[in-house]
């Protein structure tokens, strides 16, 4: 019968290991603060390897969540609104351009798609050119302006303007209620939607 009988080194030598019906790959286990890892020694290469099956719980929890973090980090910062001067800079150069009769500098601010609401009915794109010759708009002015964001790629705006000018002869001077809604574009912000509306002009008291 053979005997079970071990050499009596700390780790199990491979005859030793094969007497008892064992593997030949004798292991260890080395502590440390958050776990612990085993190694595992091939008396055949005499190299430790170590079993990346015992890699702590905890310590994956956090390179998964340091990933996470860095992950929406990255999408906040690709989304993020402008700021006010921003949007403020683009609205001014749609009325700018408006003013001045330059269509082209008009719709690079300004998407084709573009839907307007006033007063005197809906506008779009087309009656917008039409319109921008029949304005003779001398000066306007914006103030009040306030821009918030409508979820990814869309801002609104809101704010009042003075205008001085006509309308196809007609005076059209007078101060309005503004809005706008701006896409994010291939890069750029286009105004989509807009709209304004006269202030009436304060009642007179009574004599």
């Amino acid at each position: 019968m053979t005997s079970l009988v071990h050499c009596g080194s700390s780790i199990f030598c491979s005859g030793c290991r094969l007497r008892e019906g064992r593997s030949p790959t004798a292991s260890i286990s080395v502590g440390y603060n958050s776990g612990s890892r085993s190694y595992y020694v091939d008396p055949f290469r005499g190299i430790p390897r170590l079993g990346l099956n015992h890699e702590p719980k905890g310590l994956m929890k956090k390179y998964i969540t340091y990933a996470m973090t860095a992950f929406f980090a990255t999408i906040a910062v690709s989304i993020a609104a402008p700021d006010k001067n921003a949007m403020m800079a683009k609205e001014t150069a749609a009325w700018q351009a408006f003013k001045d009769k330059k269509a082209d500098d008009f719709k690079k601010v300004v998407a084709a798609d573009f839907l307007g609401v006033y007063a005197e009915g809906v506008s779009n794109m087309k009656k917008e050119m039409d319109d921008m010759q029949k304005w003779d708009m001398k000066s306007f002015a914006m103030s009040d302006y306030n821009v918030v964001s409508a979820g990814a790629g869309t801002m609104m705006s809101s704010y009042k303007v003075t205008v001085e000018g006509t309308y196809d002869g007609k005076d059209a001077s007078g101060t309005f209620n503004a809005g706008s809604v701006w896409r994010m574009k291939n890069g750029e912000w286009q105004a989509i939607f807009h709209t304004n509306v006269k202030q009436e002009a304060a009642a007179k008291p009574a004599g």
